[in-house]
């Protein structure tokens, strides 16, 4: 791997003044309630995103602040506590597992108890809703008729942040559907500080190349997270701007696809083991991209150039620091 970077160090980078664009108590066995007039805090390892970063920050986004908070146990539990639009906090504590989605409705945090807590089978989704928060959860093996583990459509202000999302590779690519999927129009989101692994298909963000009307406004966030052992989609962007900053890439053959109009601003990203292509156009996509490693792919950036201004301050590793500080923090390490 090459260094870029002969010393550890983290910048911090202000919003510019413009944010245009130019393309080139109730108790039963399995549910707590009491009521809070705060979020939960957690505990344990939350650096380098202790809060809401990225997209998410800029749009607001505050999950269940002020709401009460349910700690649940079973699958009917879930479902129930996280439905409805009022504000609140759902805690899972105990591993789960079937076949099917959970719903999550507007202004909701969702958290696991603990970085044991693991959903086998079971997707969340957040759709046409408004002002989620996902955080400390692992989710594995949701099969392709079940969707993906995390669905994200026609939805607004969504932080997804240290979360656990595999499958396998012992399977064909549509067996399973994909990990963490962006897509309809979504706007202020931001997926951070996890850890994706032992998948095909990763991260999907914009629906399709004929879906121009809804995803030219999409804007993501994707920063800190660590993609080991998985094939592509690191992510694939279409039509919309996004900030792809600080991950880590070990052993993935397609990195960074941007698609028909997509602007990304690409930096400070990170690529051993393995890798064909790391960052790349696909009908017309474009990435201002600087500090970058490509490690030992085979390509490296080759998507035109265009420019993305950040309507929002942020914290950029040293590239030479991303794989250690991205190893040591991403996934469901933090307790609430």
């Amino acid at each position: 791997m090459r260094s870029l970077h002969k010393r550890s160090y983290v910048v911090v980078i202000k919003a510019r003044a413009t944010s245009s664009v130019r393309t080139s108590s109730v108790r039963t066995s399995s549910v707590r309630t009491t009521s809070t007039s705060r979020a939960v805090q957690p505990s344990g390892t939350t650096s380098p995103a202790g809060g809401v970063t990225g997209w998410a920050a800029a749009g607001g986004t505050t999950g269940g602040q002020g709401g009460p908070t349910t700690r649940v146990s079973t699958l009917a539990a879930l479902k129930t506590a996280v439905s409805g639009n009022s504000a609140k906090i759902v805690v899972i504590t105990a591993s789960l597992s079937g076949n099917e989605v959970v719903s999550v409705g507007s202004n909701t945090s969702l958290y696991g108890a603990s970085g044991s807590v693991t959903l086998t089978g079971i997707g969340i989704r957040v759709n046409k809703v408004s002002n989620v928060i996902i955080r400390n959860l692992k989710i594995t093996k949701v099969l392709a008729d079940a969707g993906d583990a995390i669905g994200v459509q026609e939805a607004s202000k969504v932080f997804i942040d240290h979360v656990d999302l595999s499958s396998d590779r012992d399977h064909d690519k549509d067996y399973y559907d994909g990990l963490a999927d962006i897509t309809h129009g979504c706007t202020y989101v931001t997926l951070s500080n996890s850890y994706l692994h032992d998948h095909w298909k990763t991260v999907l963000i914009g629906h399709s190349d004929s879906n121009a009307s809804e995803d030219t406004a999409m804007t993501v966030t994707v920063n800190n997270n660590y993609f080991k052992n998985v094939n592509s989609r690191g992510p694939s962007f279409r039509f919309g701007k996004g900030h792809i900053y600080n991950n880590y890439y070990q052993d993935m053959s397609d990195g960074i696809n941007t698609r028909v109009g997509a602007v990304l601003r690409v930096e400070n990203n990170v690529w051993t083991g393995t890798c064909s292509k790391a960052l790349y156009s696909t009908d017309g996509g474009y990435a201002q991209a600087s500090g970058n490693d490509f490690g030992t792919c085979e390509s490296g950036n080759t998507a035109p150039s265009g420019s993305l201004s950040i309507p929002y301050s942020y914290s950029l590793l040293a590239t030479s620091s991303v794989p250690s500080s991205v190893v040591a923090n991403a996934g469901a390490k933090l307790s609430f």
